[in-house]
Formats: structure tokens, sequence, C-alpha cells
């Protein structure tokens, strides 16, 4: 799921659990090797540590939740471009449905690359041009050779994609922070709006440092100096630590719950929460680190009276990582906006009522074209 500061201090939190589990097994089973501890229930409990530590997220899953019929899967079968960058990435690029339909480009948020827009490719390219793409770094798109993961790369990068929208202006829907992509791409490029930019969405994201606008806001950026940025500052240096962490995490079943608490609200199914977490996992921690650092940064606040084309403001009514409060607040500041609240969803409500989600992005897209 996206990589907001609650979601990396939650992963943090479980990571360690992870090796003290692992650690703990063979602890007990090189005990009961040495003869220090005697009898067979040592040695089942600490084979059943060591076992839980690799497969637990097989007997996890199955307790946290039920199946579903659709499940999401990391597919890519739409038409492919690649574009170089001035500083070394090479975006992957993504195209879907009719090639003279209204384009929509997707952004997705910081931590999963562009296969977690597996429903709304399926839903919305029947009728809409869909572009996805991978933000740097992330699926397919290659790192930058000088480390630069700011807003304003990132908003650099989508005018690079709009550019091969075709004709039509182009509406651009953006999830966590690819929301504060978009609204960094209106600072940087006003002249886009009404031009080669129809409308924005901005799905479960925010205006300015996410730490302020995440539950438990007070007590997060109470430790954003004195805790959290030494832990990303040691996530880029001590990277295959942390990674092998995650996999831990996930391989165990605790990355799981940590996920299942901070995006979802107990309706996803199982093969969502799985793919949520998956993909989480699979992101490089120091890629992660530098662009969470880069969050901390952000403010777009005056950025907002100045949007002059029409806005859809979707989010989760039990969003925890930005709460549903930023885009009311972003609402009220915004010339043209409608407010979208998915219920039951949390960050991840693109997942989790994927047919509301895709259902009010098509009204709304509709409505510009």
């Amino acid at each position: 799921m996206p990589f907001m500061p609650l979601n990396f201090l939650a992963m943090w939190l479980m990571g360690p659990l992870s090796l003290v589990l692992l650690g703990g097994g063979s602890y007990i089973l090189y005990e009961w090797y040495e003869g220090e501890l005697v009898g067979m229930p040592y040695l089942l409990s600490g084979i059943a540590l060591v076992l839980w530590s690799f497969t637990g997220h097989f007997f996890s899953l199955p307790l946290l939740r039920r199946p579903g019929k659709d499940e999401p899967k990391s597919m890519r079968t739409g038409t492919v471009e690649r574009i170089p960058r001035p500083d070394g990435s090479v975006l992957q690029v993504e195209f879907y449905g009719p090639e003279h339909g209204q384009p929509i480009i997707l952004t997705h948020g910081w931590g999963p690359n562009s296969t977690v827009w597996y429903y709304a490719k399926r839903q919305l390219s029947d009728r809409f041009r869909v572009i996805v793409w991978d933000l740097p770094g992330l699926g397919k798109s290659s790192q930058p050779t000088n480390n630069d993961y700011s807003l304003e790369k990132f908003a650099r990068d989508l005018e690079a994609v709009v550019a091969l929208a075709g004709d039509k202006p182009a509406i651009l829907l953006g999830h966590s922070l690819g929301g504060m992509s978009l609204l960094t791409f209106c600072r940087l490029f006003p002249e886009h709006l009404g031009r080669r930019v129809a409308g924005l969405i901005l799905v479960d994201t925010t205006y300015t440092n996410p730490v302020k606008t995440s539950i438990f806001s007070k007590f997060l950026r109470a430790l954003q100096k004195p805790l959290l940025e030494p832990l990303l500052h040691l996530a880029i240096w001590l990277s295959p630590f942390f990674s092998l962490m995650n996999w831990l995490s996930y391989l165990n079943g605790m990355l799981h719950i940590s996920t299942a608490v901070s995006g979802f609200t107990g309706t996803e199914t199982r093969g969502q929460l799985n793919f949520a977490t998956f993909l989480s996992a699979k992101s490089w921690p120091a890629v992660m680190a530098r662009g969470t650092l880069a969050m901390f940064d952000f403010d777009e606040t005056a950025t907002l009276s100045k949007i002059n084309v029409p806005v859809l403001l979707i989010v989760g009514a039990s969003d925890r990582a930005t709460v549903p409060g930023a885009s009311i607040r972003m609402k009220a500041e915004l010339a043209q906006s409608e407010l979208f609240i998915l219920k039951p969803a949390g960050h991840m409500g693109l997942m989790e009522q994927n047919q509301q989600f895709a259902e009010a992005v098509s009204a709304f897209s509709a409505s510009l074209g």
C-alpha cells in the first residue's frame, strides 16, 4: 500500500517483531540441539516458530479475510512506451482502451506500482483511454541517478506522460502521493490547465505534509524529527536489512496485519489484502525512504485556489493515512470541486470499493467529455 509516514512506522515495528520470531525459534532449536533445553515440546515449539516465520501468511490470510471472485493480479497487457528522463530514470507508460477515447492518466501512490490499478484498468478501459505509469524507482521505471525523489521531479515526469496523451485534454487522477504530485504539477505547469488537462481527480490525498493530515497527527508530528527522519535515513543506509525485514513480515503475515489496519476497513478480500501487502514488501526501502523524506517538505496549500479546472475529490470514509478532513479542506479551497466519499473504505478504497470508485471516476470523466 502507499508508503505514507504512518505506514512506514507500522512496517518498521513489524520488522523487528519478525526478526524476534525467527531468532527466537532458531535459538530454541539451537539450545535443544546443544542439550540445554530437553524435551519434545521445545523441539516442536522451535520448529513451529521457524516455520511460521516463512509460511505464517498461508495460515493467517484465510483467518483474516474472505476470498473474492475477482482478485487483483500483476497484469501488464497494454501498449507500452518507455520515456528516458534527463536524470537517468526511464519511465514505463502503458496504454489501455480505445485509442481515441477520453484519456485518463492514473498516477499511483508511493510504494505500489501501476499494477495497483488492476480494477480501474478493467472497469474504465472499455470507454476511456486509460494511461498508467510507474513512478521512478518503482515497478518497471528505473531509478534516477541523482536520487531525486522530490514531488517536483514526479510532476515533471507527469508532464512527460501528459505529452503522450494525444490531442484531447487529459484527466489526471492521482492516489495518495500521486495526488500530491498532481497538485505540484498544477503549480509548476499552470499553463496546461484547461488546455492539455481537462480536470483532476484527487484520491485519498492531501495538500500538505501528510504527517499533518494523518490519524494521530499530533503524535506523528512530535516523532517526525527525533524518530521518523532518522529511521528513514537508516533505511537508506541499511536497505538490504530493511528489505529482509519487510519480506519476513510478509511471509509470516505480520505485514498483512499492518496493511489491513492502515489501509483497509475489513471489507477487502483475501486477494486484495495480500496483493497490497506484496507490493509494499516488493519496494526497495532506500527508494521508499527518500520519497517519504521528500513528503515532509510538501505544501501546496496556496496552489489550491489557483486551480481553474473541475476537480473530483474521492476519499475513503475511514482513511487513516490521509483523513477525510484533508479532502474537505481542499474542497473548500478549490473553485470547481465535488467530493465523493467511499463507504466503507480506507486508504485503499480504489481496491476495497473498486466498483464505487470506477463509477465515480467514470461519471466525472464523462461530464468533462
